[in-house]
């Protein structure tokens, strides 16, 4: 799944980027803590579109669709909202 399905409060685990996200991108996400490994929680999801915000690395992220789209994750088992 990518980390824009992400349910609201869900966790899961980075696996990868999309080939498609920009080498740019991706190593700003890298700067910012998202590694392959790392548990990544959606914090909050506002409407129509708008950026979604994760934590990662005990850090707080806005991350828009487009981005979000390219990051790929899987849930984390035992998670209520996964």
């Amino acid at each position: 799944m990518t980390l824009w399905e992400l349910p609201l409060y869900g966790s899961a685990m980075l696996e990868g980027f999309a080939p498609s996200l920009n080498e740019r991108y991706r190593g700003r996400l890298q700067e910012f803590g998202f590694h392959v490994g790392e548990i990544i929680s959606c914090q909050h999801r506002p409407g129509f579109g708008a950026p979604r915000v994760f934590r990662v690395s005990n850090a707080t992220y806005s991350l828009d669709r487009e981005v979000a789209e390219q990051v790929l994750v899987n849930p984390v088992e035992g998670d209520a909202h996964g």
